[in-house]
């Protein structure tokens, strides 16, 4: 199966990452009415695996970096799962794409994050997620039990801070990393924005990954689909003013992704594509941005369309492979079946990147 190529020239080795770990249900509920507070209401269970952003981002990562194998990259989330079935099943899945699960803890009195996802016949709905898991027990033991693998794989490591875990952790755990030397990338829930921005985690930061609206909470601009270059001028300006260090990928749905610093900026238009779930598309792309900064890709290019050379680029056509499936992990997702994608959408694969597949 072919990969991106990581040998002794490739910038990282390593990716050691923090956030939630666990599954999730999807029920497709009877009637258009919103449920009521003593409602019992019948709803079809849907065949759709749901799984958490750590695992997801960390899935692609290894997937299409080989991990596991001889002269591979090493993939290694720190968690915490509950001593349940769920917890034990992740973690197995994790461990057969390659993944490294030894830094991931079992709690014996907590369950494993866990979300009951319902959608009503026009499309809304929610989700009920377990407020008292293991995730939420992740603590600075957990990241001190893993500090030694930071220290070993030091500048050349990929340290990323997800979701679905306390946010002081995260922040412990980047200043861990960053006193390795290592490059720090993050993701963030519109809710947590301020409270991230209050304890100094953008400092920290070499790369962060939002959506529109994670974007908007971050800039105070909405991204407008008729005129981005405002929004572009408003993040650039942000950047230099605050976060001069920082590189920020927004990913904008069927018009694809953006790549700003306050210096450049590049888009990456999306292919077009049936979808069947966008679920888990924005980690997707964040899995392939990394993938290829950790072969030696660039972030940003010259912005040419149809064509696949920068890690911006990865991202994008991995994250519109995805949401042809309904499932926030596509099954079939590797780098094989991405260059098949690409060349049906007749998306060009530059010089640049076809030297990194092996």
């Amino acid at each position: 199966m072919q990969v991106l190529r990581i040998d002794s020239r490739s910038p990282y080795r390593t990716m050691l990452g923090v956030g939630g770990i666990g599954s999730g249900c999807f029920f497709a509920l009877e009637g258009d009415q919103t449920l009521g507070r003593n409602e019992s209401r019948p709803g079809g269970l849907l065949d759709i695996r749901d799984y958490c952003k750590l695992h997801i981002i960390s899935h692609y990562v290894a997937k299409l970096l080989g991990a596991g194998k001889d002269n591979g990259f090493g993939v290694l989330p720190v968690g915490v799962v509950g001593a349940d079935a769920a917890g034990r099943q992740v973690v197995q899945e994790m461990a057969d794409v390659g993944i490294e699960t030894k830094f991931i803890r079992r709690a014996e009195d907590k369950p494993t994050l866990f979300s009951v996802c319902f959608q009503y016949p026009d499309g809304s709905g929610g989700n009920i997620t377990t407020s008292n898991s293991a995730a939420a027990a992740l603590c600075e033991a957990d990241i001190d039990a893993a500090s030694e693998a930071l220290k070993v794989s030091g500048s050349r490591t990929i340290a990323l801070a997800a979701p679905e875990v306390p946010l002081q952790v995260r922040r412990y755990f980047l200043e861990r990393a960053r006193g390795c030397g290592a490059f720090c990338a993050a993701s963030f829930v519109a809710s947590e924005i301020a409270a991230a921005r209050e304890c100094g985690i953008f400092q920290l930061l070499d790369l962060v990954s939002v959506n529109e609206s994670e974007a908007a909470e971050f800039v105070s601009k909405p991204l407008e689909p008729d005129a981005p270059q405002e929004f572009i001028r408003v993040c650039q300006d942000f950047l230099r003013h605050n976060f001069p260090k920082v590189q920020l990928v927004v990913s904008a749905g069927a018009m694809g992704a953006y790549a700003i610093s306050h210096e450049v900026w590049n888009h990456s238009p999306a292919p077009a594509v049936n979808v069947a779930s966008t679920a888990g598309a924005g980690d997707a792309l964040l899995g392939g941005v990394l993938s290829g900064i950790a072969a030696g890709l660039p972030l940003f290019g010259k912005k040419s369309e149809c064509l696949v050379e920068t890690a911006l680029d990865l991202g994008v056509l991995l994250a519109s492979y995805k949401c042809q499936s309904p499932h926030t992990i596509h099954p079939d997702a590797n780098l094989e079946t991405l260059c098949e994608f690409a060349r049906s959408r007749s998306i060009r694969l530059a010089p640049n990147f076809q030297r990194m597949v092996v």
